[in-house]
């Protein structure tokens, strides 16, 4: 058997799997979010520690002598340091932590976009790793100055387990550390850190074994030391191997709070427009992402927090005999918004309702909002002449038929579901798989254990109509952005 770790932002999920893919057990161990100040987010990864090791007891009891090797997914761009001694020197520094505005404005503006560009395939966000160390720099600098071992956080946990110093090339991608398009770390920007080669870990494919179990882990655990650990990926590649997306042009679509859209490919390609993200891929190869920030989570703010309604199946059904209405239109940028704009300051928007428009009206408004923002960024992929033939939708807002028809009617392309949602979880453990041996390839081991639950098919009249509201959607911000 096989184990998955994902390592969340407020939990680590704990998954053991079977050869043919059978979920057999899922354990969940939470954790808090510190704040120390507003916009700050911080976690000690000693509690990440404790708190897998706990949930492994409780996964592996009365499989322990079955287990073949453990594999992680885990929360990108989070910044672990430890000193000679593999003290923890500070809590880590999370993806979602906003304080390093300056270091960020200093890299885009001083070091340059192109510049960033060419030695990463990326520019800076305040979520990268590498303004973190700027930060660190600049204000704690009894702290930088004893770095002698930086890491990502599912990587402090195969620290912990294996002994062994290492990060994977989609976790390393995500740094701004990294040239991504050579798979090596670019020596300009570890010069602009300033801390020698050796504080860094060596990166591997993400289905490599990096090692083994640690004796003394291994008879606290009841396991044998010859257990693998094998690296794993970041989380949006672990769900995306957990899912099936790993084949060049293949296309998920994430409908959980964030919309989420992530292509594999065989080529490294670079949005120079800034608004997607292009990393290695957990199959050896890349992916580009875009990430809207309310998908699923502008419903819930319309249906929980707006009309006090949390019945999603009957706003569903409601909304299938609900028809198109060519002149309501939302903009679901409730908290500025990443992709397809980039901008923080975008707010959200409801225009083009009158006495005729009853609520369903307004519900189908706001999920054509969102769908038609997805489709803005689709349409970003696809200019930079990614070839995709299918998408596959998954988070909780995939449940729902009516939304997934939707998405298949307003992209004009196949949309599908399929049966597995562990989605990193499974995606960690399929990396197990391979990095055992039990598969050749990561492409291999999904064709096999992946399957397709249900189809959507555009229906053609439908997507001339949507065809129509989205040009018009997508002049609406630019002429009210002004006015925010």
């Amino acid at each position: 058997m096989y184990i998955g770790v994902d390592l969340g932002t407020t939990s680590v999920k704990l998954i053991l799997v079977q050869s043919n893919g059978h979920v057999i057990r899922t354990v969940s161990k939470t954790f808090d979010l510190l704040i120390p100040q507003s916009s700050w987010t911080e976690q000690n990864p000693e509690i990440w520690y404790q708190q897998t090791i706990q949930g492994l007891l409780e996964l592996i009891a009365g499989y322990e002598s079955t287990i073949r090797a453990i594999s992680f997914s885990g929360q990108m761009h989070g910044l672990v340091i430890l000193d000679e001694k593999d003290q923890v020197l500070r809590n880590a520094i999370l993806w979602n932590d906003q304080r390093t505005t300056s270091e960020v404005q200093y890299l885009n503006e001083h070091i340059g976009i192109n510049k960033l560009q060419a030695e990463t395939g990326n520019i800076a966000i305040t979520g990268l790793t590498a303004p973190k160390l700027l930060w660190v720099k600049q204000n704690e600098p009894s702290i930088f100055n004893k770095i002698s071992k930086i890491m990502l956080p599912k990587d402090y946990l195969a620290y912990r387990l294996s002994g062994i110093f290492a990060t994977d090339v989609t976790d390393a991608s995500g740094t701004l550390l990294y040239d991504v398009a050579q798979k090596q770390y670019s020596q300009f920007m570890l010069d602009v850190i300033g801390l020698d080669s050796s504080c860094y870990p060596l990166v591997m494919e993400s289905s490599a074994c990096i090692g083994h179990l640690q004796p003394e882990i291994a008879s606290f655990l009841s396991l044998s030391s010859s257990v693998k650990i094998v690296i794993g990926a970041g989380d949006q590649a672990a769900g995306a191997v957990g899912v099936g997306i790993v084949e060049s042009g293949e296309c998920s679509i994430s409908l959980g709070t964030s919309g989420v859209i992530f292509v594999a490919s065989n080529q490294f390609k670079v949005d120079h427009k800034h608004f997607l993200q292009s990393y290695a891929h957990a199959n050896g190869k890349y992916h580009m992402m875009s990430v809207m920030l309310n998908a699923a989570g502008a419903l819930r703010w319309w249906s929980e927090d707006v009309l006090n309604r949390s019945d999603y199946t009957s706003f569903f059904e409601q909304l299938s005999h609900t028809p198109i209405e060519d002149t309501i239109f939302f903009l679901p940028y409730l908290s500025g918004e990443r992709s397809p704009i980039n901008d923080p300051y975008a707010r959200g928007l409801l225009i083009g309702f009158g006495l005729e428009h009853q609520k369903t009206h307004i519900d189908r408004a706001i999920i054509e909002g969102v769908t038609f923002a997805l489709k803005q960024s689709f349409s970003l992929i696809q200019d930079l002449g990614v070839d995709i033939r299918r998408i596959r939708l998954t988070g909780g807002g995939a449940k729902s038929q009516v939304w997934s028809q939707m998405i298949a009617d307003i992209m004009g392309i196949e949309a599908v579901t399929i049966d597995i949602e562990e989605g990193p979880a499974f995606g960690a453990a399929i990396l197990a798989m391979v990095g055992d041996g039990l598969f050749d390839t990561v492409e291999s081991a999904c064709k096999k254990l992946i399957h397709i639950h249900r189809h959507f098919v555009p229906d053609n009249p439908r997507s001339s109509q949507y065809n129509q509201k989205y040009e018009r959607f997508i002049k609406i911000y630019p002429t009210v952005k002004a006015l925010f």
